[in-house]
Order: structure tokens, then sequence, then C-alpha cells
């Protein structure tokens, strides 16, 4: 049967596009040797997405556009969608992966880089995948043991592993073929994005920065998981070449945009690619979203020098040999962790009249910038969302943006409240564009965030947590009922339909909370998006006129997919909590603190019946803090310990969002032996909290409870209703 798909898409491919055809067969050689008759079908289904019956890659195809021709659900009859299947997964972590659907089989991946495999139609399971990940890695994860998806390429499949493997299996089996180490474990990098398959090859970044890494990205061979090139994204430490694709362009130019003094040197500097990574098969060439720096702060990074190429930067590389092309900078010098490892799409538009091929990205910063894919050029850059600060705009002559003064904390030396902060605009979650519409849907957010430079000796570089050269602690939530009111009614979100043609916002859709789902549109008139409060929802895509909502009881932070089997169109998404705001929000969660965290697969088509099972009963919390105890110094070493150590996976005041343990009602609280065997013996490592005793002593620890027993005690008489401890 697959033998049969695969003549007749290479047929297809022939009789529709043969000049196309020539051109893709001379193309699909990259020093490894020609293709195979199925790697040949994968190619074409990238290049072309194909009639829609295939969901071919986590991007729909190599524009990742995420757009579907398929028109069979439609702006008409979309209220009819139901549910069709439904399976339970493992793990109430982030399931953030889009479903991929390849000759009636859906492969996806979940949390802890696990990766499963069902008949697409009727839910059957058909293999499961488990690498086994230690739990340790998770102490390295920034923003949860999530994971992005799968690569299909011929009969092979891949996935990135948290601890650094990319790994190729069987499609048909599940059954691991090869692996290979990507970086080095004993450094705090992650892998939670998708590989890509180009040509021969398979591409893979990493995570990590907020830590202390150096970024890059390296292409595999696709059968042997051999190097071909490995292209860095921030310097040599000692800017010396390292015998890869990106020498010559550090050496001529990139070197001199880092100063020779600063904390770079030992951190690695940052400017990880954890997820956007994307091909261009007009001009062969690939595109690499690039991170934050590291540290943040630009002053302690980099004395304050240089513009630090690669940081927050879109590059674009050479296909087939990793080398460097181009590259445009969003934010130069780096100050606030405004990556540009937001999703990427390509895209025709008329510029001046003339159809150009253009790459629109939308990243942390809060701007939308459209690109000449051709050089690099910037075409346009205009808010997608309202009250940016750090800067009014961009200057079009020069391409850089018009800062306010202020932003730069560092140079001030006054504490400086960013929109957008950290989390960004927009982060990880899949935006869409629809050619019909020429509109590009963004789940799009508002999350301020402070910054300040002073630092405590606390603050400065450790071998465990964020090194980020500012304070967490600093800008923790006062003792202040209105403030933390202030925090919930200023995180919100909202899905913006944005005109690249206009540089306007064409319409938009107010959410309560942010970290609401990627966008998926389609040839139907149709964009749909789940919510982190647990809804899923379709709307017009021409005038967002809302068409379905329905419940799914749990927050939904992926992206969902559509394909076709057996003649009848589905719609498929995964929903949980998860990821960097449910660990880091604390009360700005706000209304999705009381969502369930339910992590499941659900696949709907028109006329679906199943019913989802009855939600869990809420796990009954009881919320009886200890006495208080200690001093006043010694709660205020165990906040400094805590916003130091704790607050990116347990929240801020160590308020829960029904993800992670909330420690105001951990059953060790009340006992010192059994709360020091946590943090200092690790007794929990296997779950991912290891233990601390590299930078925490046993009075640290004994202050940090001191801390949390506070924190319980004065948010139940203070805010009872606001920040109630969650079940998971």
């Amino acid at each position: 049967m697959a033998k049969r798909v695969w003549t007749a898409a290479l047929l297809g491919c022939a009789a529709l596009a043969l000049a196309s055809c020539n051109a893709s067969k001379n193309d699909s050689i990259s020093g490894g040797g020609s293709l195979d008759d199925a790697e040949k079908a994968s190619e074409t289904l990238l290049k072309t997405g194909g009639n829609g019956d295939n969901w071919g890659a986590i991007g729909f195809s190599y524009d990742e556009q995420r757009f579907s021709p398929l028109t069979d659900i439609n702006d008409k009859n979309v209220g009819e969608l139901g549910i069709a299947w439904t399976a339970d997964l493992e793990d109430a972590r982030g399931q953030e992966a889009t479903p991929v659907v390849v000759d009636g089989v859906m492969y996806v991946t979940h949390a802890w880089s696990k990766v499963s495999a069902w008949d697409a139609a009727t839910g059957k399971s058909l293999w499961k995948f488990d690498p086994k990940v230690p739990g340790e890695r998770a102490v390295s994860a920034c923003c949860d043991v999530v994971n992005r998806g799968v690569a299909v390429w011929g009969d092979k499949l891949y996935v990135g592993a948290l601890d650094g493997r990319l790994i190729a299996l069987d499609k048909k089996t599940g059954k691991e073929l090869w692996s290979t180490q990507t970086f080095d474990a004993s450094k705090p990098y992650t892998i939670t994005g998708a590989p890509r398959v180009v040509k021969d090859m398979v591409l893979i970044g990493n995570g990590g920065a907020e830590f202390g890494v150096r970024g890059y990205v390296t292409a595999y061979d696709a059968d042997t998981g051999k190097e071909r090139w490995r292209f860095y994204t921030a310097p040599n430490p000692t800017k010396a070449k390292d015998g890869a694709a990106s020498d010559d362009i550090f050496a001529s130019k990139g070197n001199a945009t880092w100063s020779d003094k600063g904390e770079w040197q030992t951190s690695g500097g940052g400017g990880t690619v954890w997820d956007a990574i994307v091909y261009d098969k007009d001009l062969d060439q690939i595109y690499l979203g690039v991170g934050n720096g590291n540290p943040w702060n630009h002053g302690t990074r980099s004395n304050g020098e240089g513009d630090n190429w690669f940081l927050s930067s879109v590059v674009a590389l050479d296909a087939t040999t990793g080398k460097y092309k181009w590259h445009y900078q969003e934010t130069p010098a780096e100050t606030w962790d405004y990556t540009a490892t937001q999703p990427i799409i390509l895209a025709e538009q008329a510029v001046n009249g003339k159809p150009v091929k253009v790459l629109y990205h939308a990243p942390k910063n809060g701007f939308f910038f459209t690109i000449d894919r051709n050089n690099g050029k910037l075409i346009d850059a205009k808010p997608f969302v309202d009250g940016i600060n750090w800067a009014t705009g961009y200057d079009m002559a020069t391409g850089r943006p018009i800062e306010n003064p202020e932003a730069r904390f560092y140079k001030t030396g006054k504490p400086f409240i960013a929109i957008p902060g950290a989390l960004g605009a927009h982060n990880w979650h899949p935006m869409s564009y629809n050619p019909a519409t020429g509109l590009v849907y963004i789940p799009a957010q508002q999350i301020p965030q402070g910054y300040l430079a002073d630092m405590t000796e606390l603050d400065k570089r450790k071998v465990v947590g964020f090194n980020i050269g500012s304070s967490l602690t600093a800008t923790m939530m006062p003792d202040d009922k209105a403030a933390y009111r202030a925090a919930v009614a200023a995180t919100t979100g909202r899905l913006v339909a944005f005109d690249p043609r206009t540089g306007k916002v064409a319409w938009a859709v107010d959410h309560p909370a942010a970290w609401n789902g990627g966008t998926m549109t389609t040839a139907g008139n149709l964009v749909f998006q789940g919510t982190s409060t647990g809804r899923f929802r379709a709307y017009a895509a021409d005038t967002g006129r809302q068409l379905l909502d329905l419940d799914m009881q749990s927050g939904i932070v992926s992206a969902p997919s559509t394909f076709r089997a057996g003649g009848v169109q589905y719609v498929a998404f995964q929903t949980s909590k998860g990821g960097a705001f449910p660990l880091v929000a604390g009360v700005a969660g706000g209304v999705t603190r009381k969502v369930p965290n339910i992590p499941r697969l659900v696949v709907m088509k028109i006329g679906g019946t199943v019913k989802l099972p009855a939600p869990p009963a809420a796990a009954a919390l009881a919320w009886n803090p200890p006495p208080q105890f200690g001093t006043p110094a010694q709660v205020a070493a165990g906040k400094a310990h805590f916003g130091r150590y704790c607050i990116v996976c347990h929240g801020d005041s160590a308020i829960g969002n029904g993800f992670t343990p909330d420690l105001r009602v951990s059953a060790t609280l009340a006992n010192a032996d059994a709360w020091k065997s946590v943090i200092i013996d690790g007794a929990l490592k296997d779950r991912g909290m290891v233990s601390f005793a590299r930078v925490l002593t046993p009075a640290d620890v004994e202050a940090l409870r001191a801390y949390v027993i506070d924190r319980s005690n004065w948010t139940k008489a203070n805010l009872a209703d606001a920040s109630a401890p969650m079940g998971r």
C-alpha cells in the first residue's frame, strides 16, 4: 500500500510539474548519495504539501505556513465538528507537539520525548517509543520537559530527546535504528524542538541559554546519524576557529561584535536554536531562529559592547554546506530574553508591485517582521501587540530598532518594567498563514516583566539554576493584594490576525489569560486555536467571527493539524497545561490556575459523537500551613534562595499552577528532615527534582522552608481564592 502511495505521489508530481521534479532529483543529493523512492516521496510531500490528505511535517510543508488546502470542514459546517476518538496520555506535563500524519498513520511526541503512532482514522495504537530520558535532566530544561514533534522521511521517523540524543526510528514499528548524542551532556543543554529533514540530512538545534551554553545547529546524515556540518550561533570563547561551517563569518565579521571582556567567554554566550529551523526549497537555504544571550544582561555578557551576532537573529545558511549567507538581527545587543526562535513562515508578497519571496516572523519583542529571503533586507517591521515600550519602532534606513533609552536597565541603573517581558508578545506557539486572506494568525500575549541590574552575590553565576545577569528575587511580587490583582489583570492573551501587506491588525480576539495554543488555518476559511482556559475554537479566517467553541476540560498549548483519511477530514491536537508560563507565573496564571491538567490526544470530525469522559475530581488539597518559624532575616534569606533556584519551576511566591507541586502544601513542609531529603539528598531526582547540595547548605534549605511556610500562611490569609493550591 505504501509503495502505491509513493508511486502515485511521484507520478502526480511529474504530471503537475515535470521541470520542478527534474530539479528536485538534482537537489536531492547532498554529498551522501541519491534518495530512494520513499525518501523522494517524502521530499515531494514536504515541498508541495500534497492535496491535504497528509500533514507531512509539524508545519505542514517546508514553507511552515500551517495552511491546509482541505475544505470538507469549512465555515459553513464547522459547528458540526465533534470528537471522533481520543487517547489519554501518560505524563501530566506540557504536550506541545503538532500531530504529523502520513499515509493514514499519526505520529505524535509527548512530554519526556516519548513518541506514539496511531491509526489516524480509528485511534488504534500502533506502537509507542520511550527514550527513557533520565528524570534529573529536567533541571536543565528551562521551560518544562516538552517536545514539539517529529520529522518523517522515507521509512524513518526522527525525534530529538531532552537529553540530547537525535534518534531515528522505523516509522512502521517504532524500533530504534540509530541514535547520536548531539551535545555535551555535562552541560545544561536540552532538546525540545522538532528535527527538520532537508535533502538527506536531519537538522537539530538545542536549548539551555538561560543556564549558560553556546548555541549551534548540526546537520546529520539521515541514514547513519553521522555529522555533516555544524554552525555555531555564538563565537568560540577565544574567538578561534572551531572547524565548523560558521568559522569564516565569525573570523571576518562576527567576532568583532562581541567584546573581549564579559561573561560570555565562560558562559558560552547563549544563542541557542531551540525551535525555528526552516528550509527554503526555492532558494535552497535554511533559516535559523536564534535565541537570547547568556546572561540576558548585555552589560554583564559583553561589557555592554557590540551587537553580539547572531543573538536574536534570523540567519540564512546554504543548505548543503551550512555556510553563512545573510542574517537580520531583530534585537541587536539583546538584553531582555527577546529570542528570535519563534516560528518562521515562508511566503510570497507583492512589494512595490512586484512579487517577492518573503519571510514572516513575529518574535518575542512584539514587532512583526517581513524580510526579503533573497538577501535578508528588512521590508517592514510593525507592532502586532499594543503597549510595546522598549522601542518605538524601526528605522527602515538602518533596519535597527528605535530604542527607549530607559529600557537598557544596566546603563541607567534603574528598574525597567518591559512590555513585552521575557515570555514575549509571542512565544513558541505556532502561528499560521492563509494565502487566500493574506493574514497571519498569531497567538499573542501580554506578560510584563521587571528588569534591574543590581545583583547580590547570590544572583551571580552558579552551577545550577538560571544565570541571567539580573535578579529574579528582586522582581518577585510584594506583599500587596492590589499588586497581585494588577498582575492578573495585566496578563492576557489575544489571537491576532495580522496583515503583512498593511502592517496592521486586521482583526483580533481577546483571551482572558496568556499562553494560548498555536493556530492552524485552512482553505475552508477557518482558523483553529485552543486556549489555556480549555476551549477549542474555530473562527472565520477572513473576519474572525467565532464559529465553534468546545470545552476540552484541560488547557491547550499545542497547535492542531488536519488531514483526510478514508475520504473524511479530521482535526487533531493535544491537551495539557505546561511550558514556561504556568511554571513561573504564580497568581498571574489567573483563571487558568483552576483549569484541570489532562494530557490527552483529541481527534475530531464532522458529526463526531464521542464524548469526553467526566473530568477527574479535583484533588482535595488540605491547606493547613505549619506555624511560622524563623527570624525575619531567615525568611528573607529563604526568599532570596527561592528566587534564585526555585521560582522558575514552582512559581512566584511559591504559588503553583496545578502543574508542578505547589510547595505551600507539600507533605514535607512541616518536617525539616523530609524537606532536606528532597532538596539536599535528591530523594525525588527521578522525577526531575535533583539535589541542590552543590549550591545550598542545610541552613539555606531551612531558610527556604521558613520562606515557603511564610508564603503559605500569607497567601491563605490574603489571597485564599486567587492562589488556592491546585491538584495536578
